[in-house]
């Protein structure tokens, strides 16, 4: 369990940043370089800032594992990281992938953790 805990203070970390670049545009080098690989990928600012919000939302939930809410937030952050590896390996190259390959990996072994809170919510076990 402390390894996995040791995965969420580093996603949640990581996500926490990375969303209130997107939100707030607070920090200015990298805020226009994201934005200009969003406008590159055919997506405008308010489907960076709605990314942020999705972003923000995992990287708070995942700290409530053992519940349904923690797995759903490593499921957002995983979906972010798989759209992102997409964008990348059309638009650029996988090399630019690598960190949201990094972040899906991370995020889909939390998921997997927890996976028991959410199928028992859903009615599966």
């Amino acid at each position: 369990m402390t390894f996995i805990t040791i995965l969420v203070g580093l996603l949640s970390a990581f996500f926490l940043f990375a969303s209130s670049i997107k939100i707030l545009g607070w920090q200015k080098f990298i805020f226009e370089t994201q934005l200009a690989m969003f406008i590159k990928y055919g997506l405008n600012r308010q489907i960076m800032m709605l990314l942020g919000f999705v972003e923000l939302f995992g990287a708070v939930a995942i700290w409530f594992q053992g519940s349904w809410v923690g797995t759903l937030g490593a499921l957002a952050l995983l979906g972010t990281s798989v759209g992102a590896i997409g964008c990348h390996l059309i638009w650029d190259t996988w090399k630019e992938g690598v960190p949201a390959m990094m972040t899906g990996t991370l995020s889909a072994i939390v998921a997997w953790s927890g996976k028991g809170a959410l199928l028992a919510l859903l009615g599966f076990v």
